[in-house]
């Protein structure tokens, strides 16, 4: 019988799953998909590890999932598909806050749980739904071992001076620093980047994971060094309803002055700012792009200027720059976003290869440029899959 590794990252709306067989060193992909619509109306879809869909599903509106109901949707398809194939001998979650104690994958029990469920405030778009997924298969499948992996960890190399923000001490002690997120995409990376660019590996690189949310990390010698994101998942570059950095006086002004208490002040620089606020239009960067709007323009506009800006400053941080990955969905994607980052970045010495990048890469520098670029697919589940596999099965 096979040994199963599922692996999980719980949204506030969706489940997305990916059902890998422990291969040793490797783990395989034998199917991945997701359950949308968990608080509204429910939909199923997976697809085999060659892409091909095996199963669709559908439930009213009037019969929401949330989260129990989703992950018992999906063990029940699990026992129907695999029979006595296999078993699920871990289960692995992506938890995007770690703060300073959990620094590399736990094992999780109610006692750690409960510690996690601090840093709530700090992603509450993420970190809630997180943790839901694990209470509901600890509560159905208690004999099944759970491993949290976070987004956290891989930015614990940051030096102190870029993890410190300039307020009293007695705050910073308390806790109150840059942790950096999207690690577990960073990570992936770095893990794949010398059989790639052995000179970017040793050198200076900036990774942009460019999605819905968005980040910008410099790495050096594959350490991280800085990261645009800081003590939560809102702060730097503008993403798809996030609107990364803003002057904090905004915040106080639109209490004082508009009347906004910090509930409306959450909701609007998590949930309506961003692509989606400047647009007026969607988060969704394929739909700007597509559209003549001239506020879509400006939303896709402030998009590259913010990450622009950013590169600068990570170069800085770096002492210089050897390498520019994308990755994510827009970074991997969405060819004109590469093409208007890496023009702003010839002052760099990027000598940018238009075809290439048409093409998707996976260079899209020239020959002899001083700094290369690259588009590298992340892949956060088989960093989850492998941590989960060493922590639980090695």
């Amino acid at each position: 019988m096979q040994k199963l590794i599922l692996v999980l990252n719980a949204g506030s709306s969706s489940l997305k799953f990916t059902l890998f067989v422990d291969q040793g060193e490797t783990p395989e992909v034998l199917y991945d998909g997701q359950i949308e619509g968990i608080l509204t109306e429910s939909r199923f879809r997976a697809k085999d590890g060659a892409g091909k869909l095996v199963a669709e599903k559908t439930w009213p509106a009037e019969t929401p999932l949330g989260h129990e109901g989703a992950i018992e949707a999906l063990f029940a398809w699990g026992r129907e598909v695999l029979g006595d194939a296999g078993s699920i001998a871990a289960v692995g979650h992506r938890v995007v806050h770690g703060g300073l104690k959990y620094t590399k994958p736990t094992l999780v029990n109610d006692h750690i749980l409960a510690d996690l469920d601090k840093f709530n405030p700090l992603a509450p778009l993420h970190q809630p739904h997180n943790l839901a997924a694990i209470r509901v298969i600890a509560k159905r499948r208690p004999d099944i071992p759970q491993v949290a992996c976070f987004d956290t960890s891989f930015h614990t190399s940051i030096p102190a001076v870029a993890q410190t923000f300039a307020i009293p001490r007695k705050y910073s002690e308390q806790g109150i620093r840059r942790y950096g997120f999207h690690g577990l995409s960073y990570e992936y990376i770095a893990s794949v980047l010398p059989e790639i660019d052995s000179g970017a590996a040793k050198g200076r690189t900036v990774v942009a994971h460019l999605g819905n949310g968005a980040s910008m990390c410099a790495m050096q010698g594959l350490k991280s060094m800085a990261c645009t994101l800081g003590f939560t998942a809102v702060d730097g570059l503008m993403m798809g309803t996030r609107c990364g950095a803003i002057d904090p006086g905004v915040m106080l002004y639109l209490m004082d002055e508009c009347g906004m208490n910090a509930r409306n002040l959450e909701n609007l620089i998590y949930k309506e700012s961003g692509l989606l606020g400047v647009s007026g239009i969607s988060s969704d960067m394929r739909t700007l792009l597509e559209s003549d709007d001239p506020h879509a323009a400006e939303a896709v506009e402030l998009f590259v200027y913010r990450i622009s800006r950013e590169l600068g400053s990570l170069t800085a941080a770096l002492g210089g720059l050897d390498a520019l990955v994308f990755t994510g969905g827009i970074g991997e994607n969405a060819a004109p976003i590469r093409d208007r980052i890496c023009r702003a970045a010839n002052w760099l010495g990027l000598a940018f290869d238009e075809k290439a990048n048409a093409a998707g890469g996976p260079r899209i520098s020239r020959a002899g440029s001083l700094v290369s670029a690259w588009v590298i697919p992340t892949d956060e589940e088989l960093m989850i899959a492998r941590h989960t596999q060493k922590a639980v099965l090695a």
